[in-house]
């Protein structure tokens, strides 16, 4: 079984589709850890604010085999898949790490190189795995967390 860490967001019903997200993780994946959901500005665009979250999960699934189910689930929430990169999202669920892996696998290029640019995937990460090593810096998230010099604007969603 291989740790794998996920990063959730969604800005439109983003709390009902946050909260089936994570409904469906428990109910594929059984435990499944989440981190508190913040909410943070939208980044490349003008549009409603997103709540944010982290998940871990244990599974045996290869990262192909992984994202397939995570694109499925989106689609199961309605994610236009028609709309430019950085647009509004229904549900929107990406690998950041998997396992210790560092490379690309399957196209996708792991871990996230978002970890370490945005707060509102680092911080969630680093709430539910702080002293776990980023698998290039060999830095923990913690560590990367407390010298993150970008816009730290994040809220905990009261919700």
């Amino acid at each position: 079984m291989i740790d794998a860490y996920l990063g959730l967001g969604s800005n439109q019903d983003a709390e009902r589709n946050i909260q089936s997200g994570i409904v469906e993780l428990r109910r594929e994946f059984g435990d499944v850890v989440v981190s508190p959901v913040y909410r943070s500005a939208a980044v490349g665009f003008s549009g409603e604010d997103f709540l944010n979250a982290a998940a871990l999960i244990r599974t045996d699934r290869s990262v192909a085999e992984l994202k397939d189910w995570l694109t499925e689930l989106e689609n199961r929430h309605g994610r236009d898949r028609s709309q430019p990169k950085f647009s509004d999202r229904s549900l929107d669920i990406d690998i950041l790490l998997h396992g210790d892996k560092a490379g690309v696998f399957d196209g996708l290029e792991l871990p996230r190189d978002e970890i370490l640019k945005y707060a509102h995937v680092l911080k969630p990460l680093a709430d539910i795995a702080p002293n776990l090593k980023h698998p290039v810096t060999g830095q923990t998230f913690a560590d990367h967390w407390a010298r993150f010099e970008g816009d730290r604007s994040l809220q905990v969603s009261k919700s």
